[in-house]
């Protein structure tokens, strides 16, 4: 199995893993409208790499595991897709990567960077960077079960306070294929602005290893995502909220998307939700997607309410219908 990173073009720009929000119906969408067949075969534009929502690793290993696998579902369209797992015990993750194989991702990647309290009780997501030894073998025994697969790291520049350089270099031993930094420490959550030039303490420390170090925070376009690369000369830049409400942000098209457009993908986006997660996931999920895709419009206020009150596809499609009449 190669490694899939390896193979990219730099700068890379991915889309961010994001619970309730990079789901299989999303990513669907974001494939379809950031990345467009030229006549010759040539795929251009679209995230360089997608991943799927996290999904704990424990799970994955116990009686419950076919309720998670509804967040692990892909496209074709969607690839290089990495599967983001969470935890804390090195066996399950050695277990989960073995599953994550034969499910056929390009990748798997750990999260070390989740503030979620619950995710920190187990120990895992933030809390693994006050384990900086847990967190080693774990990412060793992710690769042992992947088969060849790359694993990968998102994580923080630290906990209460920033130790990106300890951090890097604990992580640096068990080489992962690549590490992407939220840069802030999970204290700061995301309450202040990201500290990007630290980021090239770890590109200092990871020059001549073969991990990728991409940065991630504050990006809202692609053009914001080249500044960073210009500037920090990062390998590549993960995007987050620069994606509600625009599948359309990795098509490197300059033309403004009219609201027509955007609520013909909303109603698509419902939908296709409705058809992949009904009385799996609640409908109610989509009410922040439509009011990022309506967001900045005017004299949107009566449908901006009816859409907030839909329950389901139909009444989205209604609500639409009454507003464009």
């Amino acid at each position: 199995m190669k490694n899939f990173w390896l193979k990219l073009k730099k700068p890379i720009f991915c889309l961010a893993p994001m619970a309730d929000v990079t789901d299989a119906a999303f990513r669907f969408l974001i494939a379809k409208y950031g990345k467009f067949t030229h006549p010759d075969g040539t795929v251009l534009g679209g995230p360089d790499v997608m991943w799927t929502e996290f999904v704990s690793a424990d799970g994955l290993c116990s009686a419950g595991k076919k309720n998670l696998l509804i967040d692990l579902k892909y496209s074709e369209r969607e690839r290089p897709i990495v599967a983001q797992i969470f935890g804390a015990t090195p066996q399950n993750f050695y277990q989960a990567a073995k599953l994550l194989k034969k499910l056929g991702f390009d990748g798997i990647d750990i999260n070390m960077g989740c503030p979620d309290k619950s995710v920190e009780k187990q120990g895992a997501g933030a809390a693994l960077i006050k384990n900086p030894k847990l967190a080693q073998e774990i990412i060793l025994a992710t690769k042992e079960g992947s088969g060849g697969l790359p694993v990968s790291v998102k994580t923080r520049i630290g906990y209460n306070i920033n130790i990106i350089e300890e951090w890097t270099e604990a992580l640096l031993r068990a080489k992962p294929a690549a590490i992407t930094f939220h840069l802030r420490t999970r204290k700061e959550m995301s309450e202040v602005p990201a500290h990007w030039d630290e980021i090239t303490k770890a590109l200092a420390l990871a020059k001549g290893s073969s991990t990728l170090i991409l940065g991630n925070g504050d990006i809202e376009n692609l053009a914001q995502a080249q500044e960073k690369v210009d500037e920090y000369g990062v390998d590549g830049v993960m995007i987050g909220r620069g994606i509600f409400g625009n599948p359309w942000l990795f098509a490197k098209s300059k033309q403004a998307v009219s609201l027509e457009k955007k609520l013909k993908a909303m109603l698509e986006h419902a939908k296709l939700f409705e058809k992949k997660f009904k009385n799996k996931k609640n409908f109610l999920i989509m009410r922040k997607h439509m009011g990022a895709y309506i967001k900045g419009h005017d004299n949107i206020k009566k449908l901006r309410v009816a859409l907030m009150q839909t329950t389901n596809a139909r009444e989205v499609e209604r609500a639409i219908k009454t507003f464009l009449s």
